[in-house]
């Protein structure tokens, strides 16, 4: 259910958008995933993760029609502030113009000092 949101919320897919990333997810960071649920149906959700050192927040998708509702990224926040962070992290993509706009408007800003590498290991 988790990953056919993401699609149907229009999230870019990535190499762990997967069944046994998902599972490895909640094996080791049970709290890690937040959902939310309208009526028993997920409408979105947010992985929000501390890592001893920052929270960091991914895979914020929610549907069309249940946006703009309420501080869903908020509570992420919450979440890793309760466990410590002084600052949280998101990784956004920067071609994804609409969802630039929401974490501008959310407070965010790019940190131009930082540069994110990546490598795909699968």
């Amino acid at each position: 259910m988790v990953l056919a949101l993401w699609r149907a919320a229009d999230a870019v897919p990535t190499v762990s958008d997967d069944a046994a990333s998902l599972r490895r997810l909640l094996d080791s960071r049970t709290d890690a995933l937040l959902v939310a649920e309208v009526d028993g149906r997920l409408v979105g959700t947010l992985i929000a993760a501390w890592d001893g050192w920052r929270g960091n927040l991914y895979r914020l998708a929610v549907l069309p029609a249940y946006r703009r509702r309420g501080s869903w990224l908020a509570r992420g926040e919450r979440r890793v502030a309760d466990r410590g962070a002084a600052r949280v992290s998101a990784l956004v993509f920067a071609e994804h113009e609409p969802v630039v706009g929401l974490w501008l408007a959310a407070g965010y800003h790019r940190d131009m000092r930082v540069g994110r590498f990546a490598k795909s290991l699968v």
